[in-house]
Formats: structure tokens, C-alpha cells, sequence
């Protein structure tokens, strides 16, 4: 698909599971049509209609009468100091490493737009990761550990969850913020507001390089003093609904998640019931006692 074609798109169908939804959304690094997404994939919580029933939900869709969820996505600029730097051909090697690895970076402009998470992270180094956090160009942190995830609300069910961090509602204006396995016993996740800057970059002081990858599709490397500013994108995903922009989150963490599965607990009637059951003697245990007597 051409740039200029996106314009002329009225609606996208994806049929597949969650990594299809995330390949439509980096098709489009500026406004984005409805995405209608059909569960055909191995987990699907973000994709919530059956395909046994498309073509009754294709008509009601195209009549209008459905809610729409707006998903927020990251617009992630990477600071690549060095790349002005380089000689021709080794600026060609970077690029087409970029290309081959990154395929939904723009290497001219050096933006993109994730919809789930930008992660930094180790890579294959098996030494820590040391990358310095900003808010507003402000130092608030250093990260010392495997990685740093910097997630939308829409991505806090997935590798930040898995990481600790805490599951956000795709409709809070927020950035998730959660360090991956950090050599800290204080260094939680945190949720910050939409509005700010959020800039990591690779510490002077780091042994190794750290890698940036976006939607866990593209791999960059990263050098020392190189990073990424990370801000809200005035381009969200919007998602058609199969209830509404409430009920479809909760009905995808009992059913893809099983959120707070757990055996109820009995009321005291039914459990004092139980207990006299347990204690009143059987007629084998009555035959025993004879027997002993």
C-alpha cells in the first residue's frame, strides 16, 4: 500500500489476532480510519468480533449504529546523534539495517507511532541496561536493569502487565511507565499524565548499547547519549466497538485474561451446614465403634 493511498481508506478490516491489529495501525503514521477486527488469532483481546458472524456485523456497522473507542498512540521521535555524522556508506548500512529490522520507522524523519509500547531494553548484552529518564526535560530517574517499557493504556494488558505494571482503561489519558526486572527492590511502575515528554536516553556511563523497539516489531540500536522522546499522538486508533467503549474491556479481561477467576466463598449457612456434615459419623464408622466395643 502507497502513502497516498491511506487518505482514500474509509474503514480496515483486520482478520487475525492482537499482532494484526498492531501491523494495520503502523500502515497509518497519521490519521487512521475505523478498524473493524474480527478474532481469528490465538488470543484476540483487542480484536472482540466472531467472524462466524461478520456479515450481519459488517451491515451494522456500515449503518452507523456502533460505538467507537479511540486507542491513544505514542509518537516516539528517536535521537540518533551520531547518524549525521557517518560517511556515506555507513549511513546506507544503517539504513538499510533499519529497514530490514524497523519496518514501520520512517529512517527520514526518524518517527513513529506505537500503539502498544516502546520498549528499550538490554538486548542480547548480558550486562544491565543504563538508561536515563526525563519528564519535560527534567531528570527524574536512572533505569538500571533489563529494560524500561513506556506503554499506551491499550498496551498496559500486554508486556507491561506481564511486567507488573497496572492494567489502565484505553479511554485514561495516561502513559504507563515500568521498569523491566530492575536491580532496585523500590523501582515500581508509574502512571503518568498524557500531556508531558517523556525522553529516555542511553547513559554515558553504560557498559554496552541498548535496543528500541516499537509495537515489538522494530529493532534499533541505540548508542551512548541516543534515545527517543516519547509524547502523546494526536492520531489515535480508533476501534470499533462490539458493546460499548466500557463493556468490551471488562468482557476481554474475564474472557481472554480470566480476570479474578476465583472459587467463591460460601456463605456462613451453607459452611456450618458442611462442617456438621463432615462431623457426623457414617454407618461404617458406627460399625467400626461396635466392633471395637
Amino acid at each position: 500500500m502507497l502513502k497516498n493511498d491511506t487518505c482514500k481508506i474509509d474503514l480496515v478490516i483486520c482478520l487475525g489476532g492482537d499482532g494484526t491489529l498492531l501491523h494495520a495501525s503502523s500502515l497509518f503514521q497519521k490519521s487512521c480510519p475505523p478498524v473493524l477486527s474480527f478474532s481469528m488469532g490465538s488470543l484476540g483481546f483487542l480484536t472482540p468480533f466472531d467472524f462466524q458472524f461478520h456479515d450481519n456485523i459488517i451491515d451494522e456497522v456500515l449503518s452507523g449504529k456502533v460505538a467507537v473507542l479511540l486507542r491513544t498512540r505514542l509518537n516516539c521521535a528517536i535521537i540518533k546523534h551520531e547518524l549525521n555524522n557517518l560517511s556515506s556508506s555507513e549511513t546506507s548500512d544503517v539504513s538499510s539495517q533499519t529497514n530490514e529490522t524497523s519496518p514501520s520507522i520512517d529512517t527520514d524523519a526518524m518517527t513513529c507511532l506505537a500503539l502498544n509500547e516502546v520498549v528499550i531494553d538490554r538486548g542480547p548484552s548480558s550486562y544491565l541496561s543504563n538508561l536515563d529518564l526525563y519528564i519535560n526535560d527534567k531528570y527524574i530517574t536512572k533505569v538500571q536493569g533489563d529494560g524500561l517499557i513506556v506503554s499506551t493504556p491499550t498496551g498496559s494488558t500486554a508486556y507491561g502487565m506481564a511486567a507488573g505494571a497496572s492494567m489502565v482503561h484505553p479511554n485514561v489519558p495516561a502513559m504507563i511507565v515500568c521498569p523491566i526486572c530492575p536491580h532496585s527492590l523500590s523501582f515500581r511502575p508509574i502512571v503518568v499524565p498524557a500531556g508531558i515528554e517523556l525522553t529516555v536516553k542511553v547513559s554515558e556511563d553504560t557498559r554496552l548499547t541498548a535496543w528500541l523497539s516499537i509495537d515489538g516489531r522494530s529493532r534499533l540500536e541505540l548508542r551512548q547519549h541516543e534515545g527517543v522522546k516519547i509524547t502523546t499522538s494526536v492520531y489515535p486508533v480508533p476501534c470499533i466497538c462490539r458493546f460499548d467503549q466500557l463493556g468490551d474491556w471488562f468482557q476481554s479481561l474475564a474472557d481472554i485474561l480470566h480476570w479474578n477467576i476465583r472459587k467463591p466463598q460460601l456463605n456462613l449457612d451453607v459452611d456450618q451446614e458442611i462442617q456438621l456434615d463432615e462431623h457426623m459419623p457414617t454407618q461404617d464408622d458406627e460399625n467400626t465403634l461396635d466392633k471395637n466395643e
